[in-house]
């Protein structure tokens, strides 16, 4: 009776400890269509919602519906919300120009803020939400599917660490599906997605940012020295107000780096290759491996390790750097890293429309 009485004690305080564990977050918007991926995870108990700041009623029945929320987590406003709760961190499901809006409202109360990619629609946004996070000490960070690949995570410790390729020499990454509106996004998510103003630009922004952001953490956190792009608008009536196409070249002292970006090809894809002077990785998808050494004639694939606890997923991540246990100075997920992001993606917008090479200062 003893044995069972005691194992039932471990499992009730093995519970607490987990919900203790949980973290207390904010949701800031309900427009982008990733906050349903926050969502599952509250509805597996993986997560505490205390609060959500939404102005669309429409967006704000149809998640009270949907997950049984109650009438009081609701809020219009960020900063009001904020008056009356204090979550761990703010989360940022709105469109990329309103991000700046939510570090303006969390970072005074010292409440850190994690954003889905891209950190900003411009660079003196970015450079505005950064001053404040250096100013009140919170954390920054952006969040991107293809952070929690285990795939991308094991290609780059098998480049830094074990310098299984040498030298990096080019980086090509492929982003981008059919279509926002062709794999059926919702209204609200379409509406900002495909506003210049809104999002930034089109496809450049959308699918651009993760080659900007896998390059610059495979290149040591260094920007490029230029950068040069090319748009389309290839279905102009269905996207008349921005790019549907980008391909964007990025020059470093050694290196090149290629990103393609598109709302136009036949399927979904998400991939990496790095090309280095004794060998080649390509991050197939998330997570397999494609592998050759110098001087073999053979591929090898193969899947890569799973990943540790605190690199799974954004949640983990992000409760991991609230209590120290990881430093987020230059990796994917960074401050450092995405004020060069959108740097690039600024001088790629500029380069499209001038028809030249943009200087990165």
């Amino acid at each position: 009776m003893q044995k069972y009485l005691t194992i039932a004690l471990l499992a009730f305080f093995s519970l607490q400890i987990k919900a203790q564990s949980k973290l207390n977050v904010v949701l800031a918007g309900l427009s982008h269509d990733h906050v349903n991926l926050i969502m599952d995870s509250y509805k597996k108990g993986e997560v505490n919602i205390i609060g959500i700041a939404e102005e669309n009623p429409v967006l704000v029945e149809r998640f009270k519906t949907r997950f049984k929320l109650a009438d009081s987590v609701f809020f219009t406003d960020l900063k009001e919300l904020l008056k009356h709760l204090k979550p761990d961190a703010v989360l940022a499901y709105n469109a990329i120009e309103d991000h700046l809006m939510v570090v303006e409202a969390a970072a005074p109360l010292g409440i850190s803020v994690m954003v889905e990619k891209p950190l900003a629609v411009s660079v003196k946004h970015a450079e505005r939400m950064a001053a404040l996070a250096r100013q009140y000490k919170i954390h920054l960070l952006t969040n991107y599917e293809t952070t929690w690949y285990p795939s991308n995570q094991e290609a780059y410790t098998r480049i830094k660490q074990s310098s299984v390729i040498g030298d990096i020499r080019k980086i090509v990454a492929h982003d981008g599906h059919e279509g926002p509106k062709e794999i059926g996004v919702s209204k609200e998510f379409l509406n900002w997605l495909t506003d210049p103003k809104k999002n930034g630009g089109g496809a450049i922004i959308d699918f651009g940012c993760y080659g900007a952001n896998l390059m610059t953490w495979l290149m040591n956190g260094k920007a490029p020295i230029s950068v040069t792009a090319l748009t389309h608008q290839i279905k102009k009536d269905v996207y008349p107000n921005v790019d549907d196409d980008a391909t964007i070249l990025l020059e470093y002292p050694t290196a090149t780096g290629i990103i393609e970006a598109s709302w136009n090809w036949p399927f979904s894809i998400k991939d990496m290759e790095v090309f280095g002077k004794t060998g080649y990785i390509q991050a197939v998808n998330s997570n397999t491996l494609r592998t050759k050494e110098n001087g073999k004639n053979n591929y090898q694939l193969e899947e890569a390790k799973p990943l540790a606890p605190a690199y799974s997923n954004h949640l983990n991540y992000l409760a991991a750097v609230l209590k120290n246990e990881v430093k987020s100075e230059n990796d994917l997920s960074s401050l450092n890293n995405n004020l060069i992001v959108v740097k690039i993606l600024e001088a790629a917008k500029r380069s499209a429309k001038e028809g030249r090479k943009v200087l990165i200062d």
